[in-house]
């Protein structure tokens, strides 16, 4: 409260300094496109040029007029510059695919820059295989920026604001928490040092394996920032690769795990990532379904053995870590399949990685939570403590888990009816609704499936999924929060 018990109110110069200092950030990367672009002898040079030039402008004079001594944030104020972030950003980053050779209407533009900053992955475009070089990679660009924007969120602003359950995950507290490193500035430079690295690799190993060097860049970008933007219409079925799939799912699976598992690898600690038990529960979830469904197209649908395992690992791999790549439309593999890949599209992958959806550590909370109460009622005067990763799960943590179950499918309920009463049909927007806010990309079904895209729905339906995007990719709280007239009373 202020003085005279008016209402405090926020303080928004640090949100709108940081919100400068991003903005002009990603405005000078639109000088990657451009420079390829004008290296191509493609005009749509000019429309990077004069978008970047615009967004340094406004981004620097935000960071002139907020400019401040120590920058402190409270927890409203953080709560403020997550939601703004994710929506200011992809406003900018959306003015280039207005200017640019595909003149998408900015409804469009919005709702593909949105997809591409959450790492969401669906589109709207048509036409990759001819589309200039320059705007295929700004796709890819937003979806490694949004990727590592999405790591260094979950490790430093949401531990924080205690958003459901992610208070277990602050850095002092992870396996061998001696403090990796104290300060938030640190953590992020040395993931970023982390992500570029593990960038590299999947480049350099996509492009051995026979993708022209632009194709292996964005699709190393987007197969770590577990996006699924490609440069094919056909998405990675187009190069009909082995190798290509191999080197892609396995570049997925390291997208879902823990980045700061990687830190402690390479800190000579490599059996931490085995010690987790969110990452093993992780990859048992991915063995199961891979198995089950190789086990299905082999048996089934008549696949010989090698077939049915590589087309299985890389769309199980695909749908539940959120990337949304596809080598095959899964629509014509049968009930079992389909409904399989529908479930795993609310899975996710683990807690601070680029990876989406509940997340495994919610699941492994309820299951030790329901163990618990099963506990209680066959001894009731016993005295059972749930447990993750060996530690007693903090008090609070299992209601805020449940919480976030209920909004989670909640907003996936609501979404859905929003989009039936557009008159979609309901497998559309039921998987519309699921992959927006799960973060995932594809749905089911010939609209928008994996064989299909998102540009054929109304200019409605696509802000709508574009909220669910958001709401899905800073874990529905964050935004929710900013709805209650508290939150602005102080």
């Amino acid at each position: 409260m202020g003085t005279g018990g008016t209402p405090a109110v926020i303080d928004l110069r640090p949100v709108l300094l940081v919100i400068g200092f991003l903005l002009t950030i990603m405005s000078v990367g639109m000088l990657i496109p451009a420079l390829v672009d004008l290296g191509v002898g493609h005009t749509d040079w000019q429309a990077f040029a004069w978008s970047g030039g615009l967004g340094v402008f406004l981004g620097l004079m935000l960071v002139f007029s907020n400019t401040m001594g120590r920058v402190s944030m409270n927890v409203r104020q953080a709560f403020l510059l997550t939601v703004a972030t994710w929506v200011v950003l992809p406003a900018f980053a959306a003015v280039p695919f207005t200017l640019a050779d595909p003149g998408l209407s900015y409804t469009d533009a919005f709702f593909e820059a949105m997809s591409g900053v959450t790492t969401t992955g669906s589109t709207v475009m048509v036409g990759l295989d001819t589309q200039p070089p320059g705007i295929l990679l700004w796709r890819g660009i937003l979806q490694w920026l949004g990727g590592l924007g999405i790591i260094v969120m979950a490790l430093t602003v949401l531990p924080m604001l205690k958003v459901g359950g992610m208070q277990m995950f602050k850095v002092e507290a992870f396996e061998a928490q001696e403090k990796i490193y104290s300060r938030a500035t640190q953590i992020a430079a040395a993931l970023t040092i982390v992500y570029g690295g593990l960038t590299l690799v999947w480049a350099f190993a996509l492009w051995a394996a026979g993708m022209p060097f632009l194709e292996a860049v964005v699709h190393a970008m987007t197969t770590i920032a577990t996006g699924g933007y490609s440069t094919r219409d056909a998405s990675v079925g187009y190069f009909d690769s082995a190798a290509i799939d191999a080197i892609i799912t396995f570049g997925m699976v390291a997208g879902g795990i823990p980045f700061l598992l990687f830190l402690q690898a390479l800190r000579g600690r490599p059996w931490q990532l085995w010690r987790d038990t969110q990452v093993r529960w992780y990859l048992g979830v991915l063995v199961a379904f891979t198995v089950l469904m190789a086990w299905w197209l082999w048996q089934m649908r008549g696949f010989d053995a090698f077939q049915a395992l590589r087309y299985a690992s890389f769309n199980v791999v695909s749908v539940m870590t959120g990337t949304g790549f596809a080598t095959a439309d899964y629509n014509g593999w049968g009930g079992f399949p389909v409904a399989a890949l529908f479930l795993l599209t609310f899975v996710g992958g683990c807690a601070g990685s680029t990876s989406c959806g509940i997340k495994v550590f919610r699941f492994q909370i309820l299951y030790e939570t329901a163990k618990v109460q099963l506990g209680r009622l066959l001894q009731p005067h016993a005295v059972f403590i749930p447990y993750f990763n060996g530690r007693p799960i903090q008090s609070g943590v299992p209601e805020a888990v449940m919480g976030f179950f209920f909004l989670y499918l909640l907003t996936v309920g609501l979404l859905t009816l929003a989009l039936g009463l557009l008159g979609m049909d309901l497998i559309t927007a039921l998987s519309s609704a699921a992959t927006a806010v799960s973060n995932v990309g594809p749905g089911l079904g010939p609209i928008v499936g994996p064989a299909g895209n998102f540009s054929t729905l109304p200019d409605s339906a696509k802000w709508l999924l574009s909220l669910g995007m958001l709401l899905g990719r800073l874990e529905i709280y964050t935004v929710l929060v900013l709805l209650v007239p508290r939150f602005w009373k102080g």
